[in-house]
């Protein structure tokens, strides 16, 4: 259960920062207590279901991807909308983007 808690702190720090937010103004969004965000963080006490659900409203993520690090349909909602936004042009880039992406990742596998 330890290894599993600092997983999910570490997914939960990860999403947090990618969002530019702090653990205060997360816990003001989730409506729960600064302390119960620091201490989920560093895997050190189990969050009850409901402050998960909260959490993971707040960070816009499923509880699959806090559980288990697992990207579900619910999760790519939030890339789709903003791909949606871009032109064709802005489009067909960012898709060699991706493309590059996985390629220089599958490299590092094989390496």
């Amino acid at each position: 259960m330890g290894e599993l808690l600092k997983e999910m702190g570490q997914r939960m720090l990860d999403r947090r920062k990618q969002l530019k937010l702090t653990q205060e103004a997360l816990a003001k969004m989730a409506h729960v207590t600064p302390q119960t965000v620091s201490t989920a963080e560093l895997g050190t006490k189990a969050m009850r279901p409901e402050t998960m659900l909260k959490i993971c409203d707040a960070l816009d993520i499923s509880t699959d991807y806090l559980l288990r690090g697992q990207v579900m349909e619910g999760d790519t909602r939030v890339l789709n909308q903003k791909v949606s936004s871009l032109t064709p042009c802005q489009y067909r880039h960012l898709e060699n983007i991706i493309d590059n992406f996985i390629a220089a990742i599958q490299e590092e596998k094989e390496v």
